[in-house]
């Protein structure tokens, strides 16, 4: 394993820990720590009846992401190489530290994004443990199925299935 990812890997660990003792800031944005104190949120994203806002920052990295769990598709049946998934899936681990830098929600909007965002990253990191195991890629496709209900992103089709099948 690169530095590199041991150390991403023991930031993922630690800091909902050290942060969990930051409370969010009163105004309507809030800090990276804010934001990773709330990952730690349990439960699926409850799908408001009004889709959240976007910002810049949440479309980019979730169409990076989105991109990769399309390709991903092709390494699930057998068509692609281990080298080029890992290469995707590490596209997926740098759109969501780029989400945790980037993007600025409202509260629920944020607490709604995290919980997509924590399976999603368990998904990466048992990929990284085991890359032969596609069941991986499937729960990380899991996790980021109901953006398109709880988002409105235009890059994302509502009519989404828990597949990965959203227009782009």
């Amino acid at each position: 394993m690169k530095a590199s990812h041991r150390a991403l890997l023991l930031a993922a660990l630690l800091l909902p820990v050290l942060l969990a003792c930051t409370a969010p800031p009163a105004s309507g944005q809030h800090s990276r720590g804010a934001h990773e104190s709330q990952a730690t949120t349990p439960g699926p994203a409850a799908i408001p009846a009004h889709r959240y806002a976007t910002d810049a920052a949440l479309r980019e990295g979730m169409s990076r992401i989105h991109a990769a769990l399309d390709d991903l598709a092709h390494y699930e049946m057998g068509h692609m190489p281990q080298s080029i998934a890992v290469e995707r899936v590490a596209t997926i681990k740098q759109a969501t530290s780029y989400l945790f830098a980037n993007c600025k929600l409202d509260p629920e909007a944020d607490a709604a994004l995290h919980r997509m965002l924590v399976p999603l990253l368990n998904g990466v990191q048992a990929f990284e443990k085991n890359p032969a195991d596609t069941s991986t890629v499937a729960a990380m496709r899991r996790a980021a199925a109901d953006y398109p209900r709880v988002f409105d992103d235009p890059n994302w089709s509502v009519k989404a299935d828990a597949g990965n099948k959203q227009s782009r």
